[in-house]
């Protein structure tokens, strides 16, 4: 397996794994279970640091990508910009995570400012990883590009 390869299958943990930890951390804070506010942290804090190879896989996957000839430049670049802005955001996410774990887990407050920077992190990976998508899937695209004729060709006589 090369570097692309790589970046397709890990780039799905921290997508997936922040909207799992959010899920579990609302319930912590819905039901009050200490315990898995403290669970919720530190998945975060591993999620921050699976999502540093996820990153660097992404540079050699863009360079594979360049290849062919049918790849949009200016969606490869858009998914590149979201995908940077989403990678510091998580990155944040981490740190404020290990922290609040570290100092101050009991801090009245704590988890509500997790679960928002958790949420905006959601929204920031689900858009980098929509953008990623349509790379090589047209299809799921907003706009797709219209067939070369609406109405189907006669045949010649």
């Amino acid at each position: 397996m090369n570097a692309p390869h790589w970046h397709l299958i890990i780039n799905h943990l921290p997508v997936v794994g922040v909207f799992l930890v959010l899920l579990l951390l609302g319930y912590a804070l819905a039901r009050g279970r200490g315990e898995l506010y403290g669970v919720s942290l530190g998945a975060l804090v591993l999620l921050a640091l699976a999502t540093v190879p996820v990153f660097f896989t992404g540079r050699s996957a863009e360079v594979a990508l360049m290849e062919f000839p049918d790849i949009d430049d200016k969606l490869v670049g858009l998914h590149e910009a979201t995908a940077n802005v989403a990678f510091i955001g998580m990155e944040i996410l981490g740190v404020v995570a290990l922290a609040m774990w570290w100092f101050g887990r009991r801090l009245r407050g704590s988890a509500a400012v997790i679960f928002v920077l958790a949420l905006a992190e959601t929204a920031l990976l689900g858009r980098a990883a929509n953008l990623g998508g349509q790379i090589r899937h047209p299809e799921i695209r907003a706009t797709v590009p219209a067939s070369k004729s609406a109405t189907p060709q006669e045949e010649p006589k």
